[in-house]
């Protein structure tokens, strides 16, 4: 079990790494021309883009995974390929209609939902519900033109919630069948068309009247579409063929309708916290939208290689296993991914605090991407990171309980998850300004974490925690080791090699990530961590069949 769970997660990993990649290189093309501060098309892209993007990240990592997944499987297994299609093609029509009703309604009340986020109003009227008398806050309407080209950019990209829920419905129908590379290799051709839109439909824009940055927008439909078009090829060999049919009294159809609701918010705690971010980030200096988002992005990268590919490869047996009721089974394939997590999420948490702006600079301070950027997105990045592991663990814990059918214990700690974020950074952005954003956003994925472990360990008769925690403890020491040494090894080599060209800054970055990983393997192998030998015995014997 635990060898096929490392190989599914291995090839969900390369293919997620080709499309987390090309998503730093589509943040770095964007950088380069729109920069972070030097005017409002970066910071009106990100708002715009927060409310589709929400919905694709529930999609795409979350409800429809976790609802539609164990279902199609279930029929897949007990009823034929046949009756399997024709749930597909049922949820794909059921979904159709909701998200372009959905993008209709986002077209038209575009202005109002844009100006709630910007405004600060988004998390200012709970407290003034609860009776606390809260300030007004400067927002994009406080800057010429900025609230107006945010509105008019979100409008361009409502019909991406259609194209994204359509590719995510045959993202699951693909996995069910053991087909991973390719639906986790779809996200990729969103970030390539929209790095293709940087070079030819950003120039074209002003021949249209429309601003630059309208190019981006229309190439985030694009993309949508474009995860379309990758996964079809493979689904049809399968044996999938489209048909319009509708119904919504099949059962089959209702549970996964009933599942996605609730399961929406059990799983949305970190993408409604980045929401709030972004509406409290709208009331603070120029840029502060954007130096989140970058920072983000790039702290999403581990949890995209690491934690979402273990996540999904274990799912298919947490279904399996709960359905045959089979606790024992349950918490083995749990606790080998929290340990499997674990040894490559601690480093990589250290490795984005410690290397935060040199990374930065070589990725992202290119043309208009000042010095003053990369300082604010690395103090945001090192504020993210202590997160990474709530995120990756809540894409463990939440599944497992929709494996269990309890979609309740979710929704309730991921309700408690958001109010808290909402505590700690109105609190802290107080005191540290867009910084505290990102930290309490990390405060609170952990406590949704910790909680949601807890709660199933006490569901399952034990997650095997002792064992869990000693991983955790030797990880974290072979880690600082690790991350002390790629820190000095940076700046050793920043007086020796000075240079602020790209090379320059590439040789130094490379240089420490590699001086950190021999140290973090004699660290680890010093302190008889039992995962890295698993893993490099595998190394080892797959090369030498080869």
């Amino acid at each position: 079990m635990s060898s096929r769970l490392a190989r599914s997660a291995g090839v969900i990993s390369i293919a997620t790494m080709g499309s987390r990649l090309l998503g730093v290189a589509r943040e770095a093309a964007l950088a380069r021309i729109f920069g972070a501060s030097a005017g409002p098309a970066m910071d009106a892209f990100n708002v715009a883009f927060r409310v589709p993007n929400l919905v694709r990240d529930l999609f795409a990592e979350g409800a429809m995974t976790a609802a539609f997944v164990p279902t199609f499987s279930r029929t897949l297994n007990n009823s034929g390929r046949d009756a399997a299609w024709r749930l597909g093609n049922l949820v794909i029509n059921a979904l159709l209609l909701v998200t372009v009703v959905l993008s209709l309604l986002g077209i038209v009340f575009a202005a109002p939902i844009t100006s709630l986020i910007t405004t600060g109003d988004l998390t200012s009227w709970p407290l003034q519900l609860l009776g606390f008398d809260v300030p007004p806050q400067p927002g994009f309407a406080n800057v010429e033109g900025k609230l107006e080209l945010t509105t008019r950019l979100t409008q361009i990209m409502m019909p991406f919630l259609t194209t994204v829920a359509v590719a995510v419905a045959m993202m699951g129908m693909l996995n069910s069948l053991g087909r991973f590379f390719v639906p986790a290799l779809s996200p990729a051709m969103f970030n390539v068309v929209t790095i293709l839109a940087c070079f030819t439909l950003v120039p074209a824009m002003p021949w249209f009247g429309l601003p630059e940055i309208a190019g981006i927008a229309i190439a985030t439909v694009l993309g949508g579409i474009a995860q379309i078009a990758v996964q079809w090829p493979t689904l049809r060999r399968e044996g999938f063929r489209y048909r319009p049919t509708l119904d919504f009294r099949d059962p089959d159809v209702r549970e996964i309708l009933r599942l996605m609701g609730p399961g929406t918010l059990g799983l949305a705690a970190v993408q409604i916290n980045v929401l709030v971010n972004t509406s409290l980030a709208a009331t603070q200096q120029e840029g502060a939208v954007s130096w989140l988002q970058f920072a983000f992005r790039l702290m999403y990268l581990p949890i995209g290689l690491f934690g979402v590919s273990i996540a999904t490869a274990s799912l298919p047996d947490l279904s399996r296993h709960a359905a045959e009721t089979d606790k024992a089974a349950m918490r083995g394939t749990i606790s080998n991914a929290l340990r499997m997590m674990l040894m490559l999420n601690v480093p990589a948490t250290i490795g984005l605090i410690v290397l935060a702006r040199p990374i930065i600079e070589l990725v992202l301070e290119h043309g208009r991407f000042t010095a003053h950027d990369s300082a604010a997105t690395a103090a945001a990045l090192m504020c993210y990171a202590p997160g990474l592991l709530g995120y990756s663990a809540v894409k463990i814990a939440s599944p497992s309980f929709y494996a269990l059918g309890n979609s309740r214990t979710p929704v309730m700690v991921s309700v408690a998850s958001v109010l808290l974020n909402l505590v700690l950074n109105l609190g802290l952005v107080q005191i540290l300004g867009f910084r505290g954003l990102a930290l309490g956003t990390a405060i609170a994925a952990m406590f949704n974490a910790i909680v949601l472990l807890a709660l199933l360990s006490r569901r399952i008769d034990g997650l095997d925690m002792s064992r869990v925690l000693v991983t955790f403890v030797k990880v974290l020491a072979a880690s600082i080791v690790m991350g002390a040494a790629a820190y000095f090894s940076e700046d050793w080599l920043h007086l020796q090699l000075p240079g602020a060209e790209w090379y320059w800054r590439a040789i130094r970055v490379f240089s420490s990530i590699g001086v950190g990983v021999v140290v973090l393997l004699i660290s680890a192998r010093l302190l008889g961590l039992a995962e890295l030998k698993e893993a490099m015995n595998r190394v080892v014997r797959r090369v030498a069949r080869r």
